[in-house]
């Protein structure tokens, strides 16, 4: 993922709700979001360069979810932060806890989301203490947990705004994430690209003929326990290629108490 907004325990109804859109280069193959056939409690798409996913949810409703950190030159590591995000879905190791067991420097620049219904942390690699997040609404992006990035507050405080107005929606928070306005000159990023290049990266959906938004996921977990997504996937061109749906009762997520 290169964008990421969500709600934790802000409502009680809805625990958990969660938008993001993954950026990435368009030949780069990969699988669309379903069961795994090799795994049919976790729902995920597939990496078929490297094997590992960037966002995954086990029945149970543990989820785990990736961002690449920039950096300029990139960090090569041996290892693929994807296996992260494979790994805490089938683990019964705490969110917390599980982040205290990795060894970041087999890897380049990431930060991570996990969480198994009743903790939300935060983690990476780049100088960031690991976080037991408390309520509350967050971005993410291409590095520190809401680091003011324009596309990351747009974003936020869009999702913010969405939850206000009633029970949330996957195809609202889809659309919350198919903005492809750049930010303003003067707020772009500087992280050591051309300006070009940030430039069309400071959108929230990124449009490029070579590398660009692949797919949008939107989660909503609720408190009696179903869980739906959707994930709406799209072309180089931006133009959507296909469409994928999951209701499932995840009871991870069952009777969390109010924040």
């Amino acid at each position: 993922m290169c964008l990421i907004a969500c709600a934790w325990q802000t409502d009680p109804e809805f625990p958990f709700v969660f938008v993001a859109n993954r950026d990435e280069f368009h030949a780069r193959p990969s699988e669309a979001m379903g069961w795994w056939h090799d795994n049919e409690e976790i729902l995920a798409g597939r990496d078929l360069q490297a094997g590992g996913t960037w966002l995954a949810v086990h029945r149970s409703g543990r989820l785990s979810t990736v961002t690449n950190y920039r950096e300029t030159p990139p960090i090569a590591a041996a290892r693929s932060r994807g296996e992260l995000v494979a790994g805490f879905p089938a683990d019964s190791a705490r969110p917390g806890d599980f982040l205290d067991t990795l060894d970041g420097s087999l890897y380049s620049g990431f930060s991570l989301l996990v969480t198994d219904g009743n903790e939300l942390a935060y983690g990476s690699n780049r100088g960031t203490e690991k976080s037991v997040l408390a309520p509350g609404v967050y971005g993410l992006s291409n590095a520190a947990l809401d680091t003011p990035w324009p596309k990351l507050v747009r974003a936020r405080e869009g999702l913010r705004s969405l939850l206000t107005t009633g029970a949330p929606r996957l195809d609202d928070l889809l659309d919350l994430v198919a903005d492809r306005r750049p930010a303003e000159p003067d707020e772009i990023p500087r992280t050591g690209l051309p300006f070009e290049h940030e430039r069309a990266l400071s959108s929230p959906f990124v449009v490029g003929p070579d590398y660009g938004t692949r797919c949008s996921t939107a989660i909503v977990c609720r408190q009696d326990g179903h869980v739906e997504v959707a994930e709406r996937r799209f072309d180089a061109d931006g133009s959507i290629s296909g469409e994928s749906r999951f209701v499932f009762l995840a009871g991870n997520w069952s009777a969390q108490p109010a924040p």
